[in-house]
């Protein structure tokens, strides 16, 4: 058994490199909900739908996010009738939304629908929610407190970041499945997403940081951070914003005490000496599904 701690975009490109490299039914995904929002009366769950589609082969490549094959009449036709646009939905990505509210409303909970969806569309691996309770990530900005998505998507995070915080952490639970998983792992792997948005809000569930540094299995991070610079996402900018230096060495200082091993890229060679956890070095660029599957073997064969 496998976990992997990921948010969206560049987390979701290991999970799949994991999913081609293990048997089938030994890949357990766990996934940010502190993107998660409400808009158009619609419950959205952006790095759960990223992971999805990556995971089931579906996903759209070009842009990053999404569904393949989309089209995009019921934006056109809300653009039409002055409504909101700003956040963009797909034809056949609003039917999830639409799906997935109407259970919630049901009284499902979100991990619930998020195995039964990832089942229906032929996802790779188990992907649960971090959490069934509500997490929401806000950020205090130069033009104040802001929630996370009209922040990153509405205005493309251009607003310069003070401070990070988890709405609702304290509250909530870590799922019960998650904990098993995390028990019963032979190797857990964080992912190269952003620690700040994308893994601390897991990280803030209370019992979760623990479970991982109480687990038996090895815990290997793989950097987001390539020679200073962030393959894709806010990353590089939060950092420098948030007073940190942008590198892969200040990625494994702040999982300090939680990971045994620490996958860097060989851009990074002689820049992690002296960190308390082993470093492993790779090519961590994942253009190609090849460089996702290589990547995931050598994550794999560190923690062997």
């Amino acid at each position: 058994m496998i976990v992997a701690l990921s948010g969206g975009i560049g987390g979701a490109k290991l999970t799949v490199g994991l999913a081609q490299a293990l048997p089938a039914g030994r890949l357990t995904v766990v996934a940010n909900t502190g993107d998660d929002f409400e808009h158009l009366g619609l419950a959205i769950s952006p790095d759960i739908d990223t992971l999805t589609y990556a995971l089931a082969g579906l996903d759209n490549a070009a842009l990053g996010w999404g569904r393949r094959d989309e089209t995009w009449s019921f934006m056109e036709t809300l653009a039409a009738l002055g409504g909101e646009t700003w956040f963009r939905l797909g034809d056949r990505d609003l039917a999830l939304h639409v799906e997935r509210t109407r259970r919630l409303r049901a009284g499902q909970a979100l991990s619930d629908i998020t195995v039964d969806i990832g089942r229906r569309l032929g996802a790779r691996a188990r992907l649960l929610p971090a959490t069934d309770d509500r997490v929401r990530t806000r950020l205090r900005t130069e033009r104040g407190w802001m929630d996370f998505q009209p922040w990153f998507v509405g205005l493309r995070a251009a607003p310069r970041v003070a401070e990070v915080v988890f709405a609702g952490a304290e509250q909530a639970r870590p799922l019960p499945a998650v904990l098993k998983a995390v028990e019963r792992a032979e190797v857990i792997v964080i992912c190269p997403s952003n620690p700040f948005i994308s893994i601390d809000p897991m990280l803030a569930v209370p019992g979760l940081r623990a479970a991982l540094i109480g687990a038996r299995a090895p815990v290997v991070a793989v950097s987001p951070i390539i020679g200073g610079r962030a393959v894709k996402g806010p990353t590089a900018k939060m950092m420098a914003e948030l007073g940190l230096e942008v590198s892969a060495r200040a990625v494994a200082e702040r999982y300090g005490g939680l990971i045994d091993i620490f996958v860097a890229d060989e851009a990074d060679a002689g820049a992690l000496d002296g960190l308390a956890c082993r470093v492993v070095l790779a090519p961590t660029l994942m253009r190609t599904n090849a460089d996702k599957v290589a990547l995931a073997r050598a994550v794999l064969d560190a923690a062997r």
